[in-house]
């Protein structure tokens, strides 16, 4: 199946199957560094981190730690440090008011991140000490001492920093900055998002690193699996977004030797005019590929209705492409109990790899090392001063920051939350399903469109991502960081009448 995401019949070519190097020696100083941090924090943290006087321990514990670490004096950069060019803002920006309230962007010129940012290293990583420092006092409630940490990282740190350090900082000392505020009254923020900006945010991240084409063109070819040979299929997608995946899907299912199924669609969604848009758009495309087709928008939390209808001849498959941007898919038990009643043949789950339980510290350690990564992949790719960037490191990577960080974390709405949909899924009886050669070939194939242009591709790792394929599952990171994993399920009544 050939990967395309646009709205047309007409894809991109792909031609030949070249390998993705596994990563053998280095990442990143940012990466490793952080790696190694939070290694140690893991290390050093009490067994158990419940108690009262354990969570002191604890804070203790990583504060001495950090006292070795930390140098004695932080660099402040001068403004006139980066010289260049102002931002010119896409004509296609639906919501300036993303933008309105941020600091302005310095002066810079298109440049490899890694040369520009050379020198800004060890200032980077001295920040990034510093935040440390205020996690552990925002996880013992020393609000005072983390509201004064972050006034110096706010000042110090800006997310149009050439370093990649300083842009990650300045993200978490935000996100943190929510945090604090939120503890010291007591309240936490809820899960509000602005779909718009969201999803104009998400095509440029589409285009900008594979880990979204590599989540849909693999869910894809599991779902074609499971629908060889049918004539009636129904696909119910947890949350459809702009449904950038489906019209692939459709090209190749219109292909077939014995002609395209009948094929309904059930979308979930937060965004009643997007939903209803996305539906349009991929009726038109239907009918252009010769597909009958029926769409469903519902304008709910695939947790919150009790059923969806289903028909005795016809084939269930469910897609779920997780993230934390908003709580898409509502209470996961109440969602498990849905999937057994719609008893799918195939579930495609595509997970990020980072556990949102335990602890404020727990979760903080976590997502630094993990953003921190997403953050060096981004800025391999792209210049310094590319808006596209900045309004996926704005508009998506600060947004998921903030809600790991925030108060109760992502599921501060109340509702019960899994920390792995993996495991869970096995413990209540689905079946896992290989991930096929053909999926690994094509995954393969998308990765080599992203070359490394801007990045120091002085390594092991090819263009610097990694693809690999174990206990069925595929995943894909960057250097020797998992980010993105995607599996396939089956219900264990998916065969019976």
């Amino acid at each position: 199946m050939q990967p395309q995401e646009e709205l047309n019949p007409a894809g991109d070519g792909f031609s030949g199957v070249s390998s993705v190097k596994n990563p053998a020696e280095r990442s990143t100083e940012l990466s490793r560094w952080v790696e190694h941090v939070t290694k140690q924090l893991i290390e050093d943290l009490p067994e158990n981190e419940n108690h009262l006087t354990g969570a002191y321990d604890e804070g203790a514990a990583v504060a001495a730690l950090l006292s070795e670490l930390r140098p004695r004096k932080i660099p402040r950069n001068s403004p006139d440090d980066t010289p260049g060019s102002h931002h010119h803002w896409s004509t296609t920006t639906n919501n300036l008011d993303e933008f309105q309230n941020a600091k302005r962007p310095p002066t810079t010129t298109t440049k490899p991140p890694d040369a520009a940012a050379a020198n800004d290293e060890p200032a980077g990583l001295n920040l990034i000490t510093l935040l440390l420092e205020c996690a552990v006092a925002v996880s013992v409630d020393n609000l005072g001492e983390a509201r004064r940490m972050l006034l110096e990282l706010t000042e110090i740190a800006s997310p149009y920093s050439a370093s990649c350090a300083e842009r990650v900082v300045a993200y978490f000392a935000k996100a943190m900055s929510s945090r604090v505020i939120n503890s010291w009254i007591g309240v936490s923020a809820p899960l509000v998002h602005n779909t718009t900006a969201i999803f104009s945010a998400f095509q440029i991240y589409n285009n900008l690193s594979p880990f979204v084409k590599f989540s849909h063109f693999t869910s894809n070819q599991a779902i074609l699996e499971a629908f060889h040979r049918q004539t009636r299929v129904h696909i119910i997608d947890i949350d459809i977004m702009q449904g950038l995946q489906w019209p692939a899907l459709f090209h190749i299912l219109s292909t077939r030797p014995e002609g395209p199924p009948h094929v309904r669609m059930t979308a979930f969604g937060p965004d009643p005019d997007l939903l209803s848009e996305t539906g349009r758009q991929l009726s038109v495309f239907a009918k252009r590929v010769g597909i009958r087709f029926d769409f469903r928008p519902i304008n709910k939390k695939c947790g919150e209705i009790e059923d969806i209808p289903t028909y005795s001849n016809e084939t269930v498959a469910v897609h779920w492409m997780q993230h934390s941007l908003y709580d898409a898919a509502g209470p996961d038990r109440r969602l498990m109990g849905l999937l057994h009643r719609v008893r799918p043949r195939v579930v495609t789950l595509v997970e990020q790899e980072i556990a949102h339980g335990g602890s404020f510290l727990d979760r903080f350690v976590v997502s630094l090392h993990y953003y921190s990564t997403m953050f060096d992949s981004i800025g391999s790719f792209s210049p310094v001063d590319d808006p596209g960037r900045y309004r996926v490191e704005q508009c998506l990577m600060h947004r998921e920051i903030n809600n790991v960080l925030a108060v109760g974390g992502p599921a501060r709405s109340g509702e019960d939350k899994y920390r792995h949909w993996r495991s869970e899924l096995s413990r209540n009886g689905f079946s896992q399903i290989p991930m096929s050669s053909n999926s690994m070939a094509q995954a393969q194939l998308i990765v080599n469109m992203f070359p490394n242009n801007y990045g120091n591709n002085n390594n092991n790792y090819g263009n610097g991502y990694s693809l690999v394929q174990g206990d069925g599952i595929l995943r894909l990171g960057w250097k020797d960081t998992s980010l993105y994993t995607v599996s396939a399920w089956t219900s264990p009544n998916s065969f019976k009448s």
